[in-house]
C-alpha cells in the first residue's frame, strides 16, 4: 500500500499546485513538474494540439532540460503526422470513452512485446500498456541523453486536448504498464486543473475587459498605474499617461444613433491599441463612455507624446468622429513629484481638459511648452472626480 498511498498523494499534490497557480503559464509549469516527480522522472513537457495547424506545440519544459530546450518556448512545435501514436489517438482509436491510453517510448527503438500482450498494435483492455515506436520521439531522446519516457494524451471538454510527456535519463529503469496507467491518471488531473485555469482566465478576461471595445477597463488601469507608480517610486522608471476624450460623440449618437456611436468607439479603439502597440508593454484602455488612456511604463517622455500626436492624426480621420483631445502627464517631464497613482491621473486629465477647451488638435502635456497644469484648473465635476482611483491619497 506503500505504493499507492505515495501516487495518491502525488495526485493531490499535483491537483493543488495547479489549483494555486494564478497564470496558465504558472498552471502548465505546475503540471509538468508534478507530473515529473509523481513519475520519478527527470523532465517533463505539456503540449497542445492546435488543429488549425495540424501541429503540437510545446507550452512548457520542466526538470533538467537539454541544450536549446526553452522553460517556455514560442516556437517550440511538431507537426503531428510525424508521431504516428498521436495521430492514432486524434484520429482513429479514441471514439470519446474513457480516457485514452498512455504509452512508453524508449531510446532504444522497437522493443519485444511486453507482459500485457504488447507492441505498438496491441492495446488489451480499457488501460492496456502499449510500448510505441515513433522515429522521431525516439531519435530526441538519444539526442538528449534520455532513456525512455511516457505520452500521456490530454482529454479536455470530451476533445483531443495535447499530451503529457515524462522522460527518464539513460540507466534508469524503462517506465512499466503500472507508470503508464498512472500517467493516464495524471492527465485527467492536468485536464481537470487546465480546465479550472480557463474559466479563473474568462473570469479575469471579463473583470478587467471593456466588452465594447476589447481593451481593458477601467480595473485594469487602477492596477496598473498602481503598479507603475511604485515602481517609479523604486527604480525611477518613466511613467506616462495619456488620457483621450472622444469629441463629438454624443452628437454622433443623437443624430446617427448608438450603433453608429458604437461603431465610432471601436474604431477609435482599433486606433488607439495600434498606436500603443508602439510603445512596448504599453496599456491601451476605455475609461468609459467617450474616455480613453493609454498608459506606458518605460519608454521616454518624448516617445509618448510623439504617439500620442499620432494618435489624434489618426482618431481626425475617422467617420463621424471630430478628433480627440488628450491630455499627458509624466514623471519625464517637470510636473514635480508623483507620490500617488490619483495625482499623476489628475494630472493627465486636466491635461486633457485644456486641450479640450482650447480645441487642440495636439496633446497637452502637463510641465510642457509653458503649460502649468494645475489641478484647479479641471471644473468642479470634471472626469477625475467620477473616476476616482482606489483610496489613493491626492
Amino acid at each position: 500500500m506503500g505504493g499507492d498511498d505515495a501516487r495518491l498523494r502525488a495526485v493531490v499534490s499535483l491537483a493543488q499546485a495547479m489549483a494555486a497557480a494564478h497564470t496558465p503559464r504558472g498552471c502548465w509549469r505546475a503540471a509538468a513538474l508534478g507530473a515529473c516527480e509523481a513519475l520519478g522522472g527527470s523532465f517533463a513537457a505539456l503540449s497542445v494540439w492546435e488543429r488549425g495547424r495540424g501541429r503540437l506545440r510545446v507550452l512548457v519544459n520542466a526538470g533538467d532540460r537539454a541544450a536549446g530546450e526553452e522553460e517556455f518556448p514560442d516556437e517550440e512545435a511538431y507537426p503531428v503526422h510525424q508521431f504516428p501514436e498521436i495521430t492514432e489517438f486524434l484520429h482513429e482509436r479514441w471514439a470519446g470513452g474513457g480516457e485514452p491510453d498512455a504509452w512508453v517510448e524508449t531510446a532504444d527503438g522497437p522493443v519485444e512485446p511486453g507482459p500485457a500482450g504488447g507492441g505498438r498494435e496491441a492495446r488489451p483492455g480499457a488501460h492496456g500498456y502499449r510500448r510505441g515506436y515513433c522515429h522521431q520521439r525516439v531519435a530526441a531522446l538519444r539526442r538528449r541523453g534520455r532513456g525512455c519516457c511516457v505520452v500521456a494524451p490530454i482529454v479536455l471538454h470530451g476533445r483531443a486536448w495535447g499530451e503529457l510527456y515524462v522522460a527518464r535519463p539513460v540507466g534508469e529503469p524503462v517506465f512499466g504498464r503500472a507508470d503508464a496507467d498512472f500517467a493516464t491518471v495524471l492527465a485527467a488531473v492536468v485536464a481537470a486543473g487546465i480546465s479550472q485555469t480557463e474559466r479563473l482566465e474568462e473570469v479575469r478576461k471579463l473583470a478587467f475587459t471593456d466588452p465594447l471595445t476589447g481593451l481593458a477597463n477601467r480595473r485594469a488601469v487602477d492596477m496598473r498605474l498602481d503598479e507603475a507608480v511604485e515602481r517609479h517610486r523604486a527604480d525611477g522608471a518613466v511613467v506616462s499617461l495619456a488620457v483621450c476624450d472622444l469629441n463629438g460623440l454624443k452628437w454622433v449618437n443623437d443624430t446617427h444613433g448608438h450603433a453608429v456611436g458604437d461603431r465610432l468607439l471601436e474604431r477609435f479603439g482599433s486606433v488607439l491599441s495600434r498606436c500603443g502597440a508602439m510603445l512596448p508593454g504599453a496599456l491601451s484602455a476605455r475609461l468609459g463612455g467617450d474616455e480613453f488612456c493609454l498608459l506606458a511604463v518605460g519608454p521616454g517622455a518624448d516617445e509618448v507624446v510623439a504617439v500620442a500626436t499620432e494618435l489624434c492624426e489618426r482618431a481626425a480621420e475617422l467617420e463621424f468622429g471630430n478628433g480627440v483631445a488628450c491630455g499627458i502627464a509624466s514623471t519625464g517631464d517637470p510636473i514635480g513629484p508623483v507620490v500617488s497613482a490619483r495625482r499623476l491621473f489628475r494630472l493627465a486629465d486636466a491635461a486633457q481638459y485644456r486641450a479640450k477647451a482650447a480645441r487642440s488638435l495636439r496633446p497637452v502635456v502637463a510641465g510642457r511648452d509653458g503649460e502649468v497644469i494645475r489641478l484647479a484648473d479641471s471644473p468642479p465635476k470634471a472626469a477625475h472626480d467620477r473616476r476616482r482611483l482606489r483610496g489613493n491619497p491626492p
